[in-house]
């Protein structure tokens, strides 16, 4: 799980590690991690892309459930989006 140095703590890195993810977060007061960037800036993008869908970017759905569906609903679209452009 990538993480900024505003999720350094010992806690946190524990219940990634109980739960069996490897957390990749910055230290506080150290340099910055090389080549975090680029995995940030797919994490960042994903997340532009997914604000652009008003019904994700205003919740209307009372339910986790609902509001899931329609998270794997936009990623899939985003998706086939991706691969209708790379396709020549």
């Amino acid at each position: 799980m990538l993480g900024d140095k505003g999720y350094d703590s010992n806690p946190n890195r524990d219940e990634l590690r109980s739960r069996r993810i490897l957390p990749v977060i910055s230290r506080k007061g150290s340099p910055n991690i090389i080549g975090i960037g680029k995995l940030r800036y797919v994490v960042e993008q994903t997340f532009a892309l997914l604000h652009h869908l008003k019904r994700l970017a205003v919740r209307w759905e009372r339910r986790t459930e609902l509001h899931d569906a329609f998270v794997s609903l936009a990623c899939s679209l985003i998706c086939y989006r991706r691969l209708k452009k790379a396709r020549p």
